[in-house]
């Protein structure tokens, strides 16, 4: 870390890539480089510069002289993001060792597992869910010491977070998570390593299950191919 200030354009790539990530802007949606710098209070390079930035890590597609649209969650990104993802967790985890500072780390995995009870999932109940399993996984990583991996883990899972919120969209009931979370916990503090992995790694996987739930349901939202502009009166994309 350079401990440099963010610039304009990290600030205005960060608020995008939170907006596409977080489903504000749902796949084939429309971005306007023009309305989002006056919405920003920023001039077009930035915008644009972002954007660019977005093309490249797959978040949007750019057709010139039509406009810029979101893409669909590709398959073969999220894959690949839950696979480092579970590489990174799980060996992390399969390497700790109880020190001076475990309890404090345990104390508050325990926390966010009584916050994860109070959460509907309805309404603001999936964002609140979504941040609460973050800070569960970031702090289970603290806990192994490996807590520097955290952000190789946020910059490789931004498609499978697109895919994550989907699936907690159609959950009833955050309770299988939320055993699957304790079981980890309770297996760390029973000095059972193996169990806890083991635990973790199914957890990690159960993201792939929900995909092919909601891609069931909502097909177009999911694609491995390019969208394409088609022009009609009203310029829309459909997926070849």
């Amino acid at each position: 870390m350079s401990g440099k200030a963010p610039t304009i354009r990290q600030d205005v790539y960060a608020e995008l890539r939170a907006r596409i990530v977080t489903l504000q802007y749902p796949p084939k949606a429309a971005i306007s480089e023009k309305d989002l710098a006056t919405e920003l209070g920023v001039s077009r390079t930035p915008v644009r510069e972002s954007l660019l930035k977005l093309r490249d890590e797959g978040f949007v597609q750019v057709f010139p002289q039509v406009g810029t649209f979101v893409s669909h969650v590709d398959i073969n990104r999220v894959n690949l993001a839950q696979f480092v993802r579970e590489a990174i967790e799980c060996t992390a985890l399969e390497g700790f060792v109880r020190n001076g500072e475990s309890a404090e780390h345990l104390d508050a995995l325990h926390e966010n597992l009584e916050a994860q009870l109070t959460v509907k999932p309805n309404g603001t109940g999936i964002d609140d869910f979504f941040q609460l399993d973050e800070g569960f996984h970031r702090e289970l990583l603290a806990l192994t010491g490996r807590q520097g991996a955290w952000p190789i883990v946020f910059a490789e899972k931004g498609h499978l977070d697109r895919a994550r919120r989907f699936g907690l969209a159609i959950h009833t009931s955050y309770a299988h998570f939320i055993e699957q979370h304790a079981q980890i916990v309770d297996s760390i503090e029973k000095d059972d390593v193996t169990t806890a992995v083991a635990v973790l790694r199914e957890h990690l996987r159960e993201i792939l299950i929900d995909i092919a739930v909601v891609q069931g349901r909502s097909p177009e939202m999911f694609s491995s191919v390019q969208l394409r502009p088609v022009r009609r009166l009203v310029t829309t994309l459909e997926s070849g």
